[in-house]
């Protein structure tokens, strides 16, 4: 299959993401400015569409006993590992929380804390979009310097 449809693909989904459609792009021979640019506009483009789902759809999704069961786990566990972090800090923290290049950390998770906890709406996406930009910069010096560093052997 295509790689750039693999890219966009994967950065799309949830807990992929940039974190995996940068290197997946990078290792496939895109050219790596190309692959930050796609990766990082894509990642930045579903903030709202994430925040529509949220608003508008989830809540007929919860009617749904095992979805209700699975959203409510997965938001409680999210939550419980930044709440008292973010008492403190407030937006700083769901930026880092976005930046962080870890699984479960991204766009998809920051939109749904920040909808959680009721954040100013234009804050939050101006926000998770920064941290969206910072993550993409680590990724992809990550994957340069991985690649780079293993042609060495």
């Amino acid at each position: 299959m295509n790689p750039w449809i693999l890219t966009i693909i994967g950065t799309i989904m949830p807990v992929l993401e940039l974190r995996w459609g940068i290197p997946y792009a990078i290792l496939n021979g895109i050219n790596p400015l190309n692959a930050f640019l796609i990766c990082v506009i894509l990642n930045i483009l579903i903030i709202p569409i994430i925040f529509f789902f949220l608003d508008y759809i989830n809540k007929y999704l919860m009617r749904i006993k095992t979805w209700n069961r699975f959203f409510t786990y997965y938001l409680n566990k999210k939550i419980d590992k930044v709440k008292r972090k973010y008492e403190v800090l407030g937006f700083f923290v769901l930026f880092l929380f976005v930046a962080i290049p870890f699984p479960g950390t991204g766009a998809y998770t920051g939109v749904l804390l920040a909808w959680f906890f009721k954040l100013d709406r234009k804050k939050s996406i101006v926000t998770i979009a920064l941290g969206v930009l910072a993550a993409g910069i680590i990724t992809t010096m990550l994957t340069i310097f991985g690649i780079s560093f293993f042609k060495l052997f």
